[in-house]
């Protein structure tokens, strides 16, 4: 197991953590499933711009929050700050399944849960990141972060699915209140700890300017700011898989509710062999990120102009094991070349990107689709990846020419 794909598990804390994120992480499929169902056939005449509303809420505070949440990852205790934050999620997805089962919700309650919800991940996110160092150290970072991603997509393979059996059989509600249950594995795995082999890095000094300083050193650094392009573009209008799939499912495949969490499942199993592939990697590469933006541009292509349900099905595995490969990538990288005292900040400035936006992203991507039709939403995520792949080449091509002249010169010394 040591120099295996699982090498990670070796650390005890690192294992309590994998167990109680698996449990959270299906609960967090289910409750996405089901807050899209209910929006687009409980809510809403299948309004993709609904969708995309509810997008927007939940994913803006990635920005709104960034001076707070970059400045918590670098300063404050992580373990002690995820216990808040999960426990804040939790509370929220029980509070929605109380409305949910009690035939209370509205539309604007979704809104206005999905923007609290999106106040906590933000918090949440950079840390939880940021904190899988202090549980295996530098060394195994890459591993241990594809992994959770590893994790994070098995459970998305069982989440959608289970969420698709508990709406047709029980209530929309009772998935959201699953998932607020499931917070508690978290909470009792942070809890469970060795909190004196966390292996705490060099924290960040308090000084003014703190926040300004990490875009600062973002965009000093040739690859960090090729990088954050990159995932602004396919964040942006490309990560939107929540409209892609509920839209291709309602409006042209007319499928039902577990065929639509089967769809998401579909995804997932590419996701899955993605964040695999990526636990073998011991040091990944800039030119990983071509590749992976080419190949989810070409993934998206196939999606978009799938005649069938099962073709639009394998073609998001391909989806699913591109984008994983990239993020996965994206966070490895970021982290790793990145000093210590300034990761919390880098990582937040990360997730605002790739995730804050959605706020630009989801209501374009949600017209498109209600005016020109899916397909065509999704040939606007394409453009993302092939876009992405033309920013990392030239980057790239920079810097071995770079390379060149510097050798050039030395030799001519």
């Amino acid at each position: 197991m040591a120099d295996g794909v699982f090498r990670s598990l070796r650390f005890f804390n690192y294992r309590v953590w994998a167990a109680g994120a698996i449990v959270s992480n299906i609960g967090t499929w289910m409750q996405r499933t089901a807050q899209d169902w209910l929006v687009l056939t409980g809510l809403t005449h299948h309004s993709a711009s609904a969708v995309s509303i509810v997008m927007s809420l939940q994913f803006g505070p990635q920005l709104l929050l960034l001076p707070v949440s970059g400045y918590a990852a670098d300063h404050l205790d992580r373990r002690k700050l995820l216990m808040f934050t999960q426990a804040a999620q939790g509370a929220l997805a029980l509070g929605l399944g109380v409305l949910t089962i009690a035939g209370l919700v509205q539309l604007w309650h979704v809104y206005l849960f999905a923007f609290l919800f999106g106040c906590a991940t933000a918090l949440d996110a950079p840390v939880r990141q940021t904190f899988v160092s202090e549980l295996v150290g530098d060394a195994e970072l890459p591993n241990a972060v594809a992994l959770n991603s590893t994790s994070f997509n098995l459970a998305r393979m069982v989440g959608p699915a289970v969420a698709g059996v508990v709406i047709a059989s029980v209530d929309t509600g009772w998935a959201f209140v699953l998932n607020g249950v499931s917070f508690a594995a978290v909470l009792v795995s942070l809890g469970y700890m060795r909190t004196y082999e966390l292996r705490r890095g060099t924290r960040a000094v308090r000084t003014v300017g703190g926040f300004a300083a990490g875009f600062r050193y973002v965009w000093s650094r040739p690859d960090l700011r090729a990088t954050v392009i990159m995932l602004f573009l396919i964040g942006t209008f490309g990560l939107n898989f929540p409209i892609f799939i509920s839209t291709m499912a309602v409006s042209v495949f007319h499928a039902d509710a577990s065929r639509y969490g089967a769809l998401s499942s579909m995804m997932a199993v590419g996701t899955v062999s993605g964040a695999l592939a990526s636990a073998h990697v011991s040091k990944p590469r800039f030119s990983s990120m071509i590749i992976s933006s080419a190949v989810f541009g070409i993934g998206c292509t196939v999606a978009a102009v799938a005649p069938n349900y099962w073709s639009f099905g394998a073609a998001l595995v391909v989806i699913g094991l591109a984008s994983l490969l990239f993020l996965t990538t994206t966070n490895s990288l970021m982290q790793l070349s990145t000093d210590p005292e300034m990761r919390g900040r880098v990582m937040a400035i990360r997730l605002a990107v790739a995730l804050g936006g959605t706020p630009l992203g989801a209501p374009i991507v949600g017209w498109v689709a209600d005016h020109a039709g899916p397909r065509w939403a999704i040939i606007v995520g394409a453009a993302s990846g092939f876009a992405a792949a033309l920013v990392a080449a030239r980057a790239l091509a920079k810097e071995r020419d770079g390379e060149r002249a510097r050798a050039t010169l030395a030799a001519e010394e």
